[in-house]
């Protein structure tokens, strides 16, 4: 008997029309580009801090791209399970992110307030992506965002606080 090189295929049926679940997929893209490139820019900084702040802005910055790798994660889980491919290169990222990577090794000072700005673009980026997800009363993606706004604006809150 020959086996059937047929594959079996499982239609992403949500709740929603495919058109908005795209559509929701390819926000959470932008957004994984986001915060991947927030990951590999706090990282940097948390490498080459410097001065009469380096190991509470060393810490500070190792928490925060750690919260950010779990998170990038999280991220591409929820586009899979969305039925969409995640993008996972540097090309991709750099393609999809509003994060501009750093160049050089800029003063603590100019650390803290990039990564500030950073993490506020990435809330901007999350909320543009709420909307398509309330609007499909797509749940699990409500609360991942709802969850990674909350996160990235208390960070921005925290780096803010530190330039008083």
């Amino acid at each position: 008997m020959a086996k059937s090189t047929k594959k079996s295929v499982v239609a992403v049926d949500l709740g929603f029309d495919d058109k908005q679940r795209r559509a929701i997929a390819g926000g959470l893209s932008k957004l994984l580009a986001d915060t991947y490139t927030l990951y590999l820019k706090t990282h940097n900084f948390h490498w080459n801090v410097i001065g009469p702040q380096f190991n509470s802005l060393h810490l500070m910055f190792e928490g925060q791209y750690n919260e950010l790798a779990l998170a990038v994660d999280m991220i591409a889980e929820r586009i899979r399970a969305l039925g969409e491919p995640a993008p996972g290169s540097y090309s991709a990222f750099a393609r999809l992110s509003t994060i501009v990577e750093a160049e050089g090794h800029p003063v603590a000072e100019e650390m803290v307030r990039i990564l500030a700005e950073d993490q506020l673009a990435v809330v901007r980026t999350a909320r543009e992506v709420f909307a398509l997800a309330d609007a499909a009363n797509d749940e699990p993606t409500a609360d991942l965002l709802t969850q990674r706004m909350q996160v990235h604006e208390k960070t921005a809150w925290m780096l803010r606080a530190n330039l008083a």
